[in-house]
């Protein structure tokens, strides 16, 4: 009974343990995350926390162990394929991962997948066995310092300036192929080469750790090294070279502080060499201002040193201009009183002081501009060397009006005014079309130019109601302003004021009926101008074009731009429009350089002015960094050398000029200079193309070759009127645009005009005698000049001799006879040295037969003089005895075969009324003959003695 009981027991715990083997209920569990560790190079991963996988069936046979762990791909798509897990202990679960592969960190530094852990299931064969939930894994690949550091450049080159402290010269720069921070940075970099001036810190950043001297050694080359945290060496050393240069400063290299200039040149580069110097510096700005000042050469540059009248025919405007301020003259007195200063264009300038010093136009001069279509031209410059401001005038006080010229004429049977003042800074003009019943028009300019103490040339073009202003060649709108408030109406008094304006006393009052009675025309004048004028001209009728007025008060000189074709992009021009000021801006060094070399000065009068124009370059910098410093300005100065003289040389007019006195009396007179040839020395070829200005402002190749002025002056006694005067083609000289001035002192004809047309008309001035007043001599002066008398001519001296004829005259018939020998045809001309001589008349006085008897006189002279040596060296041969009355015998003269010679010119002196000297006897007959010089001058008829008490006759 026991035995079966304990069957019965047995049967039962076996039956109940094969029961529960079927029974895998719980499911392993593994941590849900593990941190891995694995070597570079190595495929052992260490995990944190272990591999462990637990299963609460345990101790259960299979369905309590561990069978194995799956891994599957992570979120990049690996894991699977590279890692693997093994299970070391089945019934603790504890399990391994590892790479299938050794891992490369540079490669891939880290991985991320999941596991999963699964039991033994129920049985042998694993059915319905368990898996556990998936764990992420992260593996990291730590570093091994495989690699060493490599220089990105195998060569550093550097330039620095000499004698100065650097931070950093250049920077070198090592790279290691880790992957870790620990051994893929570059701890420390090392100068390797030995005692050199430089130190390199932990970035690779080289400094010098003293100046540099460029001239103790130009180029320093040196090695540095890199090491990584490993202490890994570089597996190549760098090479680094610094050449040190010269000490820079930011400044112009190549200035010349002297640019001379040749007159005649044309145009010249004023900087050839010149470029700058930024120290390397990076500029994203460059302006540069080149001042040429030529504010001290006549009216503020060179012009044309013609006078006003004849630059305004060269430029083509039109006739018919008044000059208000003509040079003091009986016919123009008005000007007396003004003082002038001299000026170095040879113009005219007036002086006014606001007060005293004002011109009042007589009436005849102002009724000629009448009229609301004229133009008004002047030179201007406020203030001046002797006007000062009014002594009762405060500091500080606003500035009284000025006017310049103030001017009520009469038109018909009205009266029109027009005033043109400064205030300030400001033009107006005051215009009323009738002062009797229209109120004013203002135009108003406000202007640098009318207060900068400065030449400006003015032309205001009037067209009612039109106004057009040209300052400088500049056109200037104006402000209309029709509402002037209360201003009172001007007299209606015809008047024209040069410097101020005339204000009747009590004008209101005394006006009756339009007009002032008699007797109350008195006041004063207001609004005194202080300051400078030259050439004021008013013009009734049409306004001058454009072309004109630039031309008028075109510079002869300034500054310019060689090409502009060859600007480099971004690059930028700009010249004012007296050219005396240019700009150049542009952000390329290069560009800018190249532009700054092609800056010109230009000139293009043949006899420049010659003198000094200060040059200033100023230049301001922009620069990315702060370090740009501002260049210091530049002065030098521009030497317009003297111009070579030209040489006027008059010729063709011999110095003696000798026609019979009838043509002098006839009604045309006789042509001083009929083959008058006048020569310029140098050529005056006038590159038009290299000169060229906008506007026709440039005169053409005719203007280099043109006189301003001839004179013809008689010498000695003026001219009388009643007797003899110079005639003029007066129609020829109007046609030619020439002006005269015909006084009994001279003759001046004036204007610019071509070297021909001067010929022209010298050559046809004649000069004229009345009825017997014919005279022995008269000599004339003629001279010419250029450049409104900058330069002369050579002074051209002319003789003029008067034949008389003969008619009527008793002359001894052995006179007559000796004379017909040395008479010559009618239809042959005689030639005197020195003198031109017309075709020669029936019984006039032919100056040949001159020269032929001074000739027989001469040789007759030489004869008697031979004949007597004979006689003294016959008596010398003589005894002592007999020497005494030979030598007295010898001392006489044999007159056996003396003869009479007349001289032909006895009777022209006997016509002229000569007083005949009687010549008286000597004791030596050779007292009795004169020279050939004395016997053509004093036009005498020598006589030989036929006797030696024989008396001398003159015929």
């Amino acid at each position: 009974m026991a035995r079966m009981s304990l069957l019965s027991f047995l049967l039962f715990c076996l039956t109940s343990v094969a029961h529960g083997n079927k029974a895998n209920k719980h499911k392993p569990w593994i941590e849900t995350e593990y941190q891995g560790i694995v070597m570079e190079n190595d495929n052992t991963v260490l995990l944190n926390p272990p591999l462990f996988a637990l299963d609460k069936d345990a101790p259960l046979h299979y369905a309590g162990e561990i069978c194995g762990f799956r891994v599957h791909n992570g979120p990049g798509g690996t894991g699977a394929s590279q890692f693997e897990a093994v299970v070391l202990d089945r019934s603790t679960g504890e399990g391994l991962v590892r790479s299938k592969e050794p891992l490369d960190c540079e490669s891939q530094r880290e991985h991320s997948f999941t596991i999963q852990a699964y039991d033994c299931g129920e049985g042998p064969d694993g059915t319905n066995s368990k898996k556990s939930h998936k764990a992420t894994v992260h593996v990291r690949v730590n570093d091994v310092n495989e690699f060493s550091p490599v220089f990105v450049e195998h060569r550093y080159e550097a330039s620095v300036p000499e004698d100065r402290l650097f931070d950093r010269i250049v920077r070198v720069e090592a790279l290691d192929a880790d992957c870790s921070p620990q051994y893929s940075q570059i701890c420390f970099y090392d100068i390797i080469t030995p005692n050199v001036p430089f130190a390199i810190d932990n970035d690779g950043n080289i400094k010098n750790t003293e100046p540099l001297d460029s001239k103790k050694q130009r180029v320093h080359t040196f090695w540095v090294t890199a090491f990584d945290c490993g202490k890994n060496r570089a597996q190549a050393d760098a090479q680094v070279v610094v050449t040190v240069k010269p000490s820079c400063k930011l400044s112009w290299i190549g200035w010349s502080k002297r640019v001379e200039y040749t007159p005649g040149s044309g145009s010249i580069p004023l900087f050839p060499n010149l470029h700058l110097e930024t120290c390397e510096e990076t500029v994203w700005n460059i302006q540069a201002t080149v001042e040429l000042q030529t504010g001290h050469i006549g009216k503020g540059c060179d012009r044309d040193s013609y006078s006003d009248r004849s630059v305004r025919r060269l430029c083509g405007a039109a006739r018919g201009e008044v000059d208000l301020l003509p040079p003091p003259s009986p016919a123009a007195n008005w000007t007396v009183a003004l003082p002038t200063l001299p000026s170095s264009d040879s113009s005219l300038v007036f002086s006014f002081n606001g007060s005293t010093q004002v011109a009042v136009v007589p009436d005849s001069v102002a009724t000629a501009v009448s009229g609301d279509h004229f133009t008004l031209q002047l030179w201007m410059r406020r203030g001046g060397a002797n006007t000062q401001p009014p002594a009762n005038q405060a500091r500080g006080t606003r500035k009284e009006e000025e006017t310049i010229i103030c001017s009520t004429v009469k038109n018909d049977d009205t009266y029109s005014h027009y005033s043109l003042s400064v205030h300030g800074c400001r033009l107006s003009l005051f215009y009323w079309p009738d002062v009797s019943a229209a109120r004013p028009v203002k135009f108003l300019w406000k202007l640098e130019q009318v207060c900068d103490s400065e030449w400006h040339h003015l032309s205001l073009s009037v067209q009612f109601p039109s106004v057009t202003l040209y300052v400088d060649g500049v056109t200037f709108d104006p402000a209309l302003i029709h509402d002037n408030g209360a201003i009172p109406n001007p007299a209606p008094r015809q008047r024209m004021v040069i410097g101020a304006c005339w204000e009747p006393e009590e004008k209101q009052k005394t006006i009756v009926n339009n007009s002032i009675p008699e007797g109350k025309d008195t006041g004063k004048f207001v609004n005194g101008y202080r300051g400078l004028l030259s050439g004021v001209t008013v013009r009734p009728g049409t306004v001058e074009p454009h072309s004109v007025v630039e031309c008028l008060y075109a510079c002869r000189e300034g500054l310019d731009f060689g090409d502009l074709e060859t600007l480099g992009s971004g690059m930028k021009v700009h010249v004012n429009p007296s050219q005396s000021v240019l700009v150049l801006e542009g952000d390329n060094i290069e560009s800018f350089n190249r532009a700054v070399q092609q800056v010109t000065y230009r000139n293009s009068l043949r006899f420049a002015t010659p003198g000094v124009r200060p040059l200033k370059l100023s230049t301001s910098l922009r620069c990315f960094s702060d370090s740009c410093l501002s260049l210091r300005r530049l002065d030098g100065y521009l030497v317009v050398l003297q111009p070579d003289a030209p040489q006027i040389s008059l010729s063709g007019v011999g110095p003696h000029l000798a026609r019979p006195a009838l043509e002098f009396e006839g009604p045309h007179g006789v042509p001083l200079f009929p083959e008058l040839r006048i020569v310029c020395s140098l050529s005056h070829t006038v590159n038009t193309a290299a000169q060229g200005m906008e506007g026709g402002a440039l005169m053409s190749d005719a203007v280099a070759h043109t006189l301003d002025g001839c004179e013809v002056q008689p010498l000695g006694e003026e001219l009388n009127p009643e007797k003899e005067e110079l005639l003029v083609d007066m129609e020829s000289l109007k046609e030619k645009g020439l002006d005269i001035i015909n006084t009994t002192a001279y003759i001046a004809i004036t204007g610019a005009e071509s070297i021909s047309v001067y010929e022209d008309v010298l050559r046809s001035i004649r000069y004229r005698l009345a009825k017997g007043s014919a005279r022995f001599e008269r000599r004339f002066r003629l001279s010419c000049s250029e450049m409104n008398g900058r330069y002369t001519s050579n002074e051209l001296s002319l003789e003029v001799n008067f034949f008389h004829s003969l008619d009527g005259l008793n002359h001894p018939s052995h006179v007559l006879a000796s004379q017909q020998q040395f008479l010559h045809p009618s239809h042959h001309t005689g030639e005197l040295s020195g003198h031109t001589l017309p075709n020669p008349h029936r019984n006039s006085v032919v100056p040949g037969a001159a020269t032929v008897i001074i000739m027989v006189c001469v040789g007759f002279l030489v004869v008697m003089v031979i004949l007597g040596v004979f006689r003294i060296r016959s008596i010398h041969r003589r005894g002592d005895g007999a020497r005494g009355s030979s030598k007295e015998s010898s001392n006489q003269w044999d007159d056996s075969a003396l003869t009479i010679i007349v001289n032909p010119m006895e009777s022209y002196e006997n016509r002229m009324g000569l007083a005949a000297d009687t010549e008286g006897e000597g004791d030596d007959e050779e007292e009795g003959v004169e020279s050939p010089d004395d016997t053509g001058d004093d036009q005498r008829i020598i006589i030989k003695k036929e006797g030696r008490d024989s008396t001398l006759r003159r015929y």
